[in-house]
């Protein structure tokens, strides 16, 4: 029963990672039929990510009274719904209409089934469901793709997603009576435990650094991903063409390293894993902030960033009992998930106003001072919760 509830999970970490990189890959199309500049993408991401917070604010509420296994499968089957209204939208008010079950959908899931996880399983289970994670954000893409170049529309993409997502929701709903033989008999909160308010988490001990180290974490994530393609095109004259490829090995470092990083977690443990992932990424941007023109430096400095943003994200989430409590770690994984949300939504908006008004070339230093940023707050986190 044990090893087909983490199926089951791996499944529903699949699942997470579909939606995610779908609008990226379908937007370039989606925008020309709609006949709406290209900018528009931003509000639609946007919208989703503001669902996405308010969810992950409210999962410790309704995981405790749904159950872990219920919400995950009602917050699928959400997703499902808004990737098929996003196949049948002709305008944008549409899309901003079903981005918000879109949204909603991701947040409680992500909370629900990351506390689940670091609750009952080891730090190696953590990082190779989020190799999973990546596994759905990479396939999503690809069927967007065959879908736009085989002349079918983003409309066909987004059904065909939607409808593998509804497959996984089935799953899911079928595998409640696992959930709940597996939830009698461990040690989860009790149902009596009130939610925790928001004021009364900020109030636990080293919770504030978490919070920072989140979204640092989440802002370099996410503004080296969307901006590499920019400054190796801009700042080492590779074409955009193999810009757009080398870009994508940053996103292969991370699936790849969380692969890796299943064999070492146990052994090394959380905080140690962290501070190698801090380690490794700093030596990343170091090469790619090399003043020579070799694509093969960059290139490597992508990975290797990669390769270090890998155990970052599962360890700081299995890390969460241990720091905080067991009767805490739902509410805070909440609103850690809502923090990365934030980094991840306004930092590489950010970064791109800066490269604006002043320079693409900043954009290593730019990745420096949040991997500080990182440093610093994971070292206060580890003296406060001691």
């Amino acid at each position: 029963m044990y090893a087909l509830l983490l199926a089951i999970i791996y499944l529903s970490f699949i699942s997470l990672g579909l939606p995610d990189s779908l609008l990226g890959s379908a937007w370039p199309s989606m925008h020309v039929e709609m006949g709406v500049p290209l900018s528009y993408a931003g509000i639609v991401s946007m919208a989703i990510s503001a669902c996405t917070i308010i969810s992950s604010l409210m999962s410790d509420m309704l995981t405790r009274k749904f159950k872990t296994g219920l919400v995950t499968a009602a917050s699928v089957l959400m997703t499902a719904i808004a990737l098929f209204g996003f196949s049948k939208s002709s305008s944008f008010w549409q899309l901003c209409l079903w981005a918000i079950p879109y949204g909603l959908g991701a947040g409680s899931v992500d909370a629900a089934l990351n506390n689940y996880v670091a609750l009952h399983y080891s730090s190696r289970h953590m990082s190779w469901l989020h190799c999973f994670w990546g596994v759905g954000a990479s396939i999503s893409p690809y069927i967007m793709g065959f879908c736009l170049t085989e002349g079918l529309g983003f409309s066909t993409g987004y059904f065909s997603v939607s409808i593998i997502q509804i497959i996984l929701c089935a799953f899911l709903f079928i595998s409640l009576p696992l959930w709940k033989l597996h939830q009698n008999k461990d040690d989860s909160p009790p149902d009596t435990k009130k939610p925790l308010k928001l004021t009364d988490i900020l109030k636990i001990r080293g919770v504030k650094y978490v919070l920072a180290a989140f979204f640092g974490y989440c802002a370099l994530e996410a503004t080296a991903g969307l901006w590499a393609s920019s400054f190796l095109v801009a700042q080492k004259n590779v074409n955009a063409e193999s810009a757009a490829t080398y870009a994508s090995f940053f996103y292969l470092g991370i699936t790849f390293g969380r692969f890796l990083c299943g064999f070492a977690a146990n052994k090394i443990g959380d905080r140690n894993m962290i501070r190698l992932g801090i380690a490794l990424m700093f030596a990343g941007v170091s090469a790619i902030l090399m003043p020579v023109q070799s694509e093969f430096i960059c290139l490597a400095g992508l990975i290797i960033v990669g390769l270090g943003c890998a155990p970052v994200y599962p360890s700081i989430i299995h890390a969460t009992p241990s720091n905080f409590g067991a009767e805490n770690s739902q509410a805070i994984i909440g609103v850690q998930m809502a923090s990365a949300y934030v980094g991840s939504t306004f930092m590489p908006a950010l970064f791109g106003f800066i490269a604006n008004y002043i320079g693409v070339w900043l954009y290593p230093s730019f990745l420096l001072i949040l991997i500080a940023w990182m440093l610093f707050m994971t070292e206060k986190l580890n003296k406060a919760v001691q």
